[in-house]
This record gives C-alpha cells, sequence and structure tokens, in this order.
C-alpha cells in the first residue's frame, strides 16, 4: 500500500437542521466566521474574497492548518465547494437540501494528510484521525444550530 494511499481520507456527515436553507447557505458560505459557531475551527484568516486559512483543532493535540479556496458557491443549487492545501490537500462540500420545514446537509471531504507528523505515525494514528474528525464534526453541528438559532431570534419577524 503506497503512503499516498495510508494517508488518504474519505469522510461523509450528514445532518438536519430547523432553519431554511438560504439561512443555512448564509452562515456556511462564510468562512472567515466558521470560528464564532464552530470552536473545533480556532482562527480563521481572509486571505481574498475567495480564499481564507483555518486553524483547526479537535481532541487529539494538535492544530491542522489549511487554506481553504471556494471553488463552487452556487447558492440556488444548494452547492459549496473548496479545495484545500496545507496541513490537508483534497477538497470539502455541502450539499443543502430543503426537506420538512428544515435543511439536510451533506458534508463530503476527500483529503490527503500533508502534515509530516501525522504521515510518520499513520499506521497508528488512522483511527484517533477518524474519531477525531468525529468528534469535530458533532461540534459542527452543535454549533450550526446554535448560530442558525442566534440568527432567527435576531431577525426581525416577517409574519
Amino acid at each position: 500500500m503506497s503512503a499516498v494511499s495510508l494517508n488518504r481520507y474519505r469522510f461523509r456527515s450528514v445532518w438536519h437542521v430547523c432553519a431554511p436553507p438560504a439561512a443555512v447557505y448564509e452562515v456556511l458560505s462564510d468562512i472567515a466566521n466558521y470560528p464564532l459557531w464552530w470552536h473545533e475551527i480556532r482562527s480563521a484568516t481572509k486571505i481574498d474574497d475567495e480564499t481564507g486559512e483555518l486553524r483547526c483543532r479537535s481532541f487529539l493535540p494538535f492544530d491542522l492548518v489549511v487554506r481553504v479556496r471556494h471553488s463552487i458557491r452556487n447558492q440556488q443549487a444548494g452547492l459549496l465547494r473548496a479545495t484545500l492545501s496545507g496541513d490537508l490537500e483534497g477538497f470539502a462540500s455541502w450539499e443543502i437540501i430543503g426537506r420538512d420545514g428544515g435543511t439536510d446537509l451533506v458534508f463530503d471531504q476527500e483529503v490527503v494528510v500533508n502534515k509530516a507528523l501525522l504521515r510518520r505515525l499513520v499506521l497508528i494514528a488512522k483511527p484517533f484521525l477518524r474519531g477525531n474528525h468525529d468528534l469535530m464534526m458533532r461540534g459542527g453541528l452543535k454549533g450550526l444550530k446554535q448560530q442558525l438559532e442566534i440568527r432567527a431570534a435576531s431577525r426581525p419577524d416577517t409574519a
């Protein structure tokens, strides 16, 4: 098995939130503000209108620094996709689907780990990295739900 295949990861998370797709898209498309609601994303630095740098840390005691560049932003189709470089290289995408008065979200990520320490420890680290990712995604769902509730409460009633 090659080093690249050992360091390749595929993740999929499926969420449901009680908010309209437009509100969900607004939050997810604003990468610079992810640290406000997704606590495992410790910082975000805007580089330009299409690019930012995220510093992520979940349970394991290390940071991943990832440059995120929007490659698709299509609100009508409910699709966000970004290329990733840095400690992780690949892509991440959100599919945003209105359903049952709320929104289904499908998060897909395919990456190769570039961080040297993790590449060296891949044989023992792989299950821990998967668990770390799962914890990060749980934190993201919790934070997204809270952020959507805060935004909904702060909007004037349109009824």
